[in-house]
């Protein structure tokens, strides 16, 4: 398998790439990655993947994917929403979802990758939440020196004309949503005001 391409750029979703390929399992066939935007993520996991696919609402986001992985047999890219596109049921070894799922129905979209994934295939989910109660918004307090001095360090950016939108459900609501339609989920929020969702789909 080729290996994943140099990185263009550093931010605080990228900051969570290697704990995401850390969790392909051996073997991995194919893989999805949901929100792809750039591609960025999606031509990472062609180096452990046999096949990815890379969805994305915006046509601007897929043309620049498409364009990036010029030469890359393994990876598709498709235009459209994910709740609707017509993707094939249980046949991902691995889905993967960055800053994605706050723009969309939380329960929906999650319920939508749990069936994409084969039995015994792996979801991780990366998102963002509001801090609803005291020890959320202490937590964002304690951790924003580091926030902001990483960025600058790492001169944090983005891909252009990334989409964007305010998450509305809290980090609370998340987790209680995510146990709840995931039994066994790992949920764990990160430093740079992230939140993760790991799973493995029981085997038949």
């Amino acid at each position: 398998m080729d290996r994943p391409a140099a990185e263009p750029y550093w931010n605080t979703n990228v900051a969570r790439h290697p704990g995401i390929l850390r969790a392909v399992p051996e073997g991995c066939g194919n893989a999805l990655d949901v929100g792809c935007g750039d591609g960025l993520l999606a031509r990472k996991l062609a180096g452990r993947a046999e096949h990815v696919t890379g969805i994305d609402e915006s046509p601007g986001m897929i043309a620049c994917a498409r364009e990036c992985a010029a030469g890359h047999p393994q990876l598709t890219f498709v235009e459209g929403d994910f709740l609707t596109a017509g993707l094939p049921g249980a046949e991902y070894d691995f889905v993967c979802s960055v800053s994605t799922i706050h723009h969309m129905d939380f329960e929906a979209a999650l319920v939508r990758m749990r069936e994409l994934l084969r039995p015994g295939g792996t979801l991780v989910v990366v998102g963002l939440a509001r801090e609803a109660s005291v020890t959320e918004w202490a937590a964002s307090v304690a951790a924003a020196p580091i926030v902001r001095i990483t960025k600058v360090l790492r001169r944090a950016r983005g891909p252009q004309n990334m989409p964007v939108a305010d998450p509305q459900m809290s980090y609370g609501q998340v987790r209680t949503a995510a146990r709840r339609l995931l039994p066994g989920v790992h949920y764990r929020r990160h430093v740079l005001r992230r939140y993760s969702l790991t799973w493995e789909k029981p085997a038949r």
